[in-house]
């Protein structure tokens, strides 16, 4: 079988290979030979090994690559000398990237290429041009070397606001359980004064079962408190401060709004104090006061604590620190538990949840998922500055999970649209973005889930989805 060869003139009328002097070009004459594919056949596949390097002579090709576990063309050019394959042959194995195709080619017409063989054409390349090689080299190494720094410090940038966001979610409930258990000990001091009264005799000894009685029926009463208006609120305490007045209780100012937060009211003081003699009605609304403020706080304090708690828990949820990094998980916990982290930088935006909770179990490694969120809500925050509003989404299509987080900002420009994944492209201020995240948002997704991220934006509606297989077997 006759293998057809080029002359050196014919390359030489190739763009890449123009430059070349007489002994190069009788290099490639030697080594490379020209093929031919049929309409429809494939010239290299994603994925397989690189192995040969084309450049087109005749014909139309398309490049494509697989995302979301579909074909999506990338290209397609019928320009004589183009080229493809392993076009990065020339990097030493130990400082190249990896060694496979990383697009497919396709003929859409009948096809004349000229093909090198990659581990033959690599070292003449750095034979031939051994200073540019270096350049290439030190160019590709510092490229990399900064950007693992500048991925690195974009995580600590995000760690140190998540933490800073958390610290100061965690210091409202902190602070108020520190308040409500000071006012506790205060009250609790009380009720030990009425007891100490109790056992010297200046109290009643048989008005204690009445008041035993009272104090249970007002701890019901606080759990089931209803909760009322600043007018209602206001006319209740007029009303329960005269009947403390007309009572003979000491300064019922002071004890009317304790009354009502329990949800006591003047006819129930009336029912409870035919439970006990008329001379301890002045002793029982204080030990009934006692009682509320004392139930009340321990509600406050069951609440600061379950704040902080829930935060906590939040944060597990976020970091995934005790868990597997794959696992089967619910998209839906990762979601709220990536709000509540950012609870402090979202502030007054309204939050919208649109969850469709027939998900079934999404395969994914959490924590990097959990990046993808804050980086979408991230961005859409800074999109609507302090006010407007944040709608978080979930639905199922075909084999997928799409999450989709819309904001009601300012949009994208059709100009920059195209770019925003790329790495360092950025449209916020300098200093206030490191054009990173949308790209370590597409990585994660595309990269490592074998999914896809889409973007719809006009102002006043800017919608990001993310596509998420159900399927396991492309994951890596």
């Amino acid at each position: 079988m006759t293998v057809e060869k080029l002359t050196a003139d014919e390359l030489r009328e190739l763009f890449l290979f123009e430059h070349l002097d007489d002994d190069q070009l009788a290099w490639l004459v030697e080594h490379g030979q020209v093929e031919h594919r049929k309409a429809g056949t494939p010239v290299l596949v994603e994925g397989d090994p690189a192995t040969c390097f084309f450049l087109l002579l005749e014909g139309t090709v398309a490049l494509s690559r697989t995302i979301g576990g579909e074909r999506v063309e990338t290209n397609r050019t019928d320009h004589r000398g183009s080229y493809f394959g392993a076009t990065q042959s020339y990097f030493r194995a130990d400082v190249g990237p990896k060694t496979t195709y990383g697009v497919t080619v396709d003929s859409i017409t009948d096809t004349r290429m000229f093909q090198l063989p990659s581990e033959e054409f690599g070292p003449a390349i750095r034979e031939w041009f051994p200073m540019a090689m270096h350049l290439l080299e030190g160019l590709y190494l510092g490229m990399q070397t900064n950007n693992r720094v500048v991925n690195q410090r974009e995580r600590l940038l995000a760690l140190g606001s998540l933490s800073a966001g958390l610290t100061h979610e965690l210091n409202n409930p902190a602070a108020a359980a520190v308040r409500a258990t000071a006012a506790l000990r205060e009250r609790v001091a009380g009720m030990r004064h009425k007891l100490a009264m109790l056992a010297s005799g200046a109290l009643d000894p048989e008005a204690l079962p009445g008041l035993v009685k009272l104090q249970e029926n007002a701890v019901e009463r606080v759990a089931k408190a209803p909760k009322l208006g600043p007018m209602e609120t206001s006319d209740r305490e007029d009303e329960v401060s005269d009947w403390l007045e007309e009572h003979g209780v000491r300064d019922g100012w002071d004890l009317a709004p304790v009354l009502v937060a329990g949800g006591l009211d003047v006819e129930w003081l009336d029912q409870a104090m035919s439970l006990c003699p008329l001379t301890a009605t002045e002793a029982a609304v204080r030990w009934i006061c006692y009682t509320v403020e004392t139930e009340t706080l321990m509600n406050e304090i069951e609440d600061a604590t379950t704040r902080v708690s829930t935060l906590v828990g939040a944060a597990k949820q976020y970091s995934q620190m005790d868990r597997a990094p794959f696992q089967v998980i619910d998209v839906h916990e990762l979601l709220d538990s990536t709000l509540v982290m950012l609870a402090s930088k979202i502030g007054a935006i309204k939050v919208v949840k649109d969850y469709d909770r027939s998900l079934p179990p999404l395969p994914a490694y959490a924590a990097e998922l959990n990046q993808v969120w804050t980086n979408l809500i991230d961005n859409a925050v800074a999109a609507m500055g302090e006010q407007g509003t944040l709608t978080v989404r979930t639905f199922r299509q075909d084999s997928f999970v799409v999450v989709e987080i819309g904001d009601t900002g300012t949009g994208i420009a059709p100009e920059v649209k195209d770019r925003i994944f790329e790495p360092f492209f950025t449209t916020k201020a300098v200093g206030q973005g490191t054009g990173l995240g949308l790209d370590i948002t597409w990585r994660i997704v595309v990269n490592k889930h074998h999914g896809d991220v889409r973007v719809e934006s006009r102002p006043g509606d800017t919608r990001f989805q993310v596509r998420l297989p159900l399927d396991t077997t492309d994951v890596v």
